[in-house]
């Protein structure tokens, strides 16, 4: 399925693992492909899994094994819209398993069953029964807290700015009689076609921030598509990374990826992949012409 956006999850070597649990978990998924080291990459051995794609019903993962630097955090989590209460009952009987207990499963004002789970592999699920129809069953919800709380409404105005297609759909604010009236306590937007909620939350007891743990791919068709996002996402409070990645400015890790570059790491000669992969870890932002002459 072509997507504009997909959401990649962090791992240090289980990736294949994770992808595999979740679709025994998930009805309606499946593992789309693996991806296998090369002897040129930087964190496995040749022919272990660098990646593992998957699906849950529309919703494309990029599940990765990038090594111990980052591990992924409930600054970034998964609503995961249920049919009915047995559909929560039994997701969250299944991740519960090894899994932390965010918020209990209950009936709270906005759900009539609702619970917040860290899985054991450290992946955040909202489960819930949700109170107006969802047209699509997993939702990634991007928690502003510390230094970036406050800052939802202006991030949700950003990145509908920044994608062509876009749209702000839904805000709820704390309203009168919270310390933080104008604070959004849940806040929607649609970008490519991809359901995407902000949340704020004051609390000082949050120990995590956002970071590379979870991010966002950008799939471009091509340089100039991928100029253009490397450029507005990583400047004006962005930073650059390596290969592609950035953080925007509210620290969000966005992978900025021409949709050649897969196709270079992942092709039947060795050399050749290789070659890309010695080009590519040594990239900023990724350039296909450097890439597509250090294959050739």
């Amino acid at each position: 399925m072509n997507k504009k956006i997909t959401t990649c999850l962090w791992f240090n070597g289980q990736a294949a693992d994770a992808a595999e649990f979740y679709t025994k978990v998930f009805k309606n998924s499946g593992i789309r492909g693996i991806m296998r080291n090369t002897k040129s990459s930087p964190v496995g051995a040749e022919g272990t899994a660098l990646t593992a794609s998957f699906f849950i019903e529309d919703f494309e993962f990029l599940a990765l094994n990038g090594g111990p630097n980052f591990k992924p955090n409930p600054s970034v989590s998964f609503f995961v819209h249920c049919a009915n209460e047995s559909e929560v009952n039994i997701l969250w009987e299944k991740l519960s398993e090894g899994g932390k207990v965010m918020m209990p499963l209950d009936k709270y004002p906005f759900s009539e069953r609702y619970g917040w789970i860290e899985d054991q592999f450290g992946i955040s699920w909202q489960l819930m029964l949700p109170t107006r129809a969802a047209d699509q069953k997993i939702v990634p919800c991007m928690l502003f807290v510390h230094e970036v709380f406050g800052k939802a409404k202006e991030a949700l105005d950003f990145y509908v700015s920044v994608f062509r297609n876009a749209s702000l759909d839904f805000i709820s604010t704390y309203g009168d009689g919270s310390p933080y009236p104008d604070a959004i306590n849940y806040g929607e937007c649609t970008l490519e076609g991809e359901k995407f909620v902000v949340m704020e939350n004051d609390s000082k007891q949050h120990e995590f921030h956002f970071n590379e743990g979870i991010s966002f791919i950008i799939h471009c068709d091509d340089q100039d598509e991928v100029d253009y996002y490397w450029n507005i996402l990583s400047t004006n409070g962005g930073q650059e990374s390596q290969c592609g990645w950035l953080k925007d400015r509210y620290g969000v890790s966005w992978q900025v990826t021409p949709d050649i570059l897969p196709k270079l790491l992942s092709q039947k000669d060795q050399q050749k992949a290789d070659r890309a992969m010695r080009a590519m870890i040594q990239m900023k932002k990724i350039d296909i012409a450097a890439l597509e002459n250090a294959v050739a």
